[in-house]
């Protein structure tokens, strides 16, 4: 292989992996973000930073469609946990009427 073909390839590898790193680390963000949203009002859910943590490492291993797929998931339970919040808050205060 050619010298040029060679840094071509590398170069392409090395975009490659960085835009599927920034992937990985804008998934495990969103996930924080919905966790840190549940958390501010009393409802993370148990395993939901257990998740976060293992997508973290798992993108530090280079096992980034896991890691997102893992952040993903993670992202819903933040969300799950704020939506429970509201419902409970809700049906609490119809109750109190």
């Amino acid at each position: 292989m050619s010298l040029k073909k060679t840094l071509f390839a590398m170069s392409l590898s090395v975009l490659i992996s960085t835009g599927a790193w920034a992937s990985a680390d804008s998934a495990i963000s969103a996930a924080e973000a919905a966790n840190q949203a549940a958390k501010a009002v009393g409802y993370e859910w148990r395993d939901t930073g257990k998740m976060i943590k293992k997508a973290k490492e798992l993108a530090k291993k280079g096992k980034t469609a896991e890691a997102i797929k893992l952040a993903k998931k993670a992202e819903e339970q933040g969300k799950d946990a704020l939506a429970q919040y509201k419902s409970e808050s809700s049906r609490y205060a119809s109750m109190m009427k």
